[in-house]
């Protein structure tokens, strides 16, 4: 598994600016949830998504979109942490499509996180509330 700092972006091994990475197994949905809400806490959007997608890729065809969206969320997080308003703005909205008319599951209210998302893609700042 290749290095990443915080924001995802590789980094030589070893390098101070390494972060822990994320396992690339799917986690039981509380779990994933739970590891992405304390990942986000530390700014790291990126693992974030790691997780999510993991789920998503892991998850029966009914709850796909739920995970896709969420890890969709976190990318376009990630691009507003390097600096990218585009690419954030595209995966925030690509987001809240695939997020609407979802209801909350696992603990996490959808509904808005997909405003929020719409939101963030809009204003180009601000936060997302797992």
């Amino acid at each position: 598994m290749r290095a990443r700092d915080a924001l995802g972006r590789p980094v030589p091994a070893g390098s101070p600016a390494a972060v822990e990475p994320v396992s690339e197994e799917a986690l039981p949905p509380l779990e994933a949830v739970a590891l992405a809400r304390a990942l986000m806490a530390q700014g790291r959007a990126f693992s974030a998504h790691e997780v999510f997608e993991a789920s998503w890729k892991a998850a029966p065809a009914g709850e796909r979109d739920l995970w896709q969206g969420l890890a969709q969320v976190c990318v376009g997080l990630t691009h507003l942490q390097r600096g990218n308003a585009t690419g954030a703005r595209t995966l925030l909205l690509r987001a809240a499509m695939r997020l609407e008319g979802l209801p909350a599951a696992y603990g996490v209210d959808v509904p808005q996180v997909r405003l929020d998302a719409l939101s963030l893609a809009e204003a180009g700042g601000g936060t997302v509330r797992l």
